[in-house]
């Protein structure tokens, strides 16, 4: 491209990076302030997360465009400039950023997000000290991952901490995109700002949230920019990436597995947010004498209530903390005895219920309770069968689903072991198809509790899977069917012979062959052909 000093006709727009002519620089610039200055009133999503270091690159052009331009009207062209260097710096300073949001309520969540390394709580497998990832992180060394874990796990969090790994490395730029509020565009606009970052040696890291989000089509656009190292990718997704992420994508990047977090590690994330913000104070027992003037105007609020909080969020650390924010600006639901602010375990029960237990009736959570249910009820453990079942259940599965499932495991694993466990199955999905939830649950409880305590017999099972092996591996076309079990409707088939010879007696003294010409001595249920 053109340089301004190669060329003195043209001057560069410091917002749009484009040339234009002398005496249309002016008007453009004013053009371009306007244009820029929409997306700060439009509800619309904006590229502000792009621009920091892009429009950074631009102000500092601006001495060499102003001393090209020696037109009697470079005064008020300034005067633009100036203007869109203080808007632009309004989009794309994060200290003002900051100070713009101390007005308002910044989630307790999103406010104890960890900044360092060592601030992580649980995932010590994968981000604890003596891990690979912790070793490369400290090294400032960031490589393509997946972060594949439920919600509330820290995939967030872990994020917001290589943010600000970056934001120590002058090399190093941090970009956050959610797949829910950003398209395609979106990722391509940061992939171009790569590029040019590049060229000053800068890399990028980019943190694409709910990855899954992106269809495998869609995902095909990270992948000849994160081989080719353009731009370092991290991926958050709550879907098995097996299923949800491309394989080709899978292959360049390492799946971090993130489990949920345990009752001790939700209960660690609440003390500290209660001491570090001085939201309250944090005792054995509120009937302990305690020193009013270490009090004060506080909270005071019993440890035993936030471990139950940590035992009823179903390792979802978001939501023990969004339900202990909810909780100090509710307030005691009930009435004190003394004049302390005081917030007991019986205030919490009132106030906050157990509002759910992570079930995703479309993604692997779903399988993985329904194979629990089947390989239960394959192992006679009739107490797991129920538990499972119930589980299933309480999150909301589909009862004709769950009925489904139990009628193929009672002609699978129980079969011929007990042939009436297969009618009672299917008596059972019919009645889930009469009365519905909630009353089918005592049905398929009951069914699965049955089914559990059967006796097994899986040699039809067995014998079927041989059979469909066969025809799988047999080369060439597969024989036809004898002509004496063939049915002869009309005149022509008989004549062709179709029929001939059949009779009804059994197979020993009919003298018919009922399998087909090559396998008349294959017996499938039998272990060995």
């Amino acid at each position: 491209m053109a340089t301004a000093t190669e060329n003195d006709e043209l001057v560069i727009c410091p917002v749009c990076d484009r040339y234009y002519e002398k005496q249309n620089i002016e008007k453009h610039v004013d053009k371009c302030i306007f244009l820029n200055t929409l997306p700060e009133k439009s509800p619309k999503r904006g590229g502000s997360h792009l621009e920091e270091n892009t429009q950074q690159k631009k102000i500092k052009l601006l001495p060499g465009v102003l001393s090209s331009t020696s037109q009697p009207k470079t005064s008020a062209t300034q005067a633009k400039l100036s203007q869109t260097h203080t808007l632009t710096s309004k989009v794309t300073s994060p200290e003002q950023t900051k100070s713009s949001n101390d007005t308002k309520h910044i989630p307790l969540a999103e406010a104890m997000r960890p900044n360092v390394l060592d601030d992580i709580v649980g995932q010590t497998e994968s981000f604890g000290v003596g891990s690979m990832i912790h070793s490369m992180l400290m090294k400032k060394i960031i490589p393509n991952m997946i972060l594949w874990g439920p919600p509330g796990c820290g995939k967030t969090s872990i994020a917001n901490v290589i943010a600000k790994i970056c934001a120590t490395e002058s090399d190093l730029r941090f970009v956050k995109l959610s797949a829910t509020m950003s398209g395609i565009n979106d990722v391509k606009e940061a992939v171009k700002v790569a590029k040019n970052e590049a060229c000053f040696k800068r890399r990028t890291v980019l943190f694409m949230d709910e990855i899954h989000r992106f269809n495998k089509l869609q995902q095909d656009t990270f992948l000849q920019h994160v081989e080719n190292g353009t731009i370092t990718l991290i991926g958050a997704t709550t879907e098995n990436p097996s299923f949800s992420l491309n394989n080709a994508l899978l292959s360049r990047c390492k799946v971090i597995v993130l489990s949920k977090l345990s009752v001790d590690e939700v209960w660690q994330i609440l003390e500290r947010a209660v001491l570090r913000n001085n939201l309250a104070v944090v005792v054995d027992n509120i009937d302990d004498k305690l020193n009013d003037e270490d009090i004060g105007d506080k909270w005071v609020i019993e440890r035993k209530s936030m471990r139950w909080l940590a035992e009823i969020c179903d390792g979802d650390a978001r939501i023990a903390l969004g339900a202990l924010e909810l909780v100090l600006n509710a307030g005691p639901t009930g009435t004190t005895t003394s004049n302390r602010k005081l917030i007991s375990l019986e205030d919490l029960k009132r106030g906050i219920k157990r509002s759910h237990i992570l079930y995703d009736r479309h993604g692997e959570e779903h399988y993985n309770v329904v194979s629990a249910i089947h390989k239960s009820i394959r192992a006679g453990d009739d107490n797991a069968a129920l538990y499972w079942t119930t589980r299933a259940l309480h999150g909301g599965e589909d009862p004709l689903f769950l009925a489904r499932r139990l009628v193929r495991a009672a002609a699978e694993d129980i079969g011929l072991g007990d042939p009436s466990a297969l009618v009672e199955a299917v008596a059972c999905l019919q009645g889930c198809q009469h009365i519905g939830m909630p009353e089918c649950d005592v049905l398929l409880a009951q069914c699965a509790v049955r089914l559990a305590r059967a006796d097994k017999s899986t040699e039809v099972y067995r014998a079927m899977k041989r059979v469909q092996a066969t025809l799988k591996e047999h080369k060439g076309p597969l024989p036809p069917v004898p002509l004496p079990l063939r049915n002869a409707p009309t005149k022509l088939m008989k004549d062709l012979g179709y029929g001939k010879g059949y009779n009804m007696r059994h197979r020993d003294s009919s003298g018919i062959c009922y399998m087909p010409e090559g396998t008349e001595h294959v017996n499938f249920f039998n272990e060995d052909g």
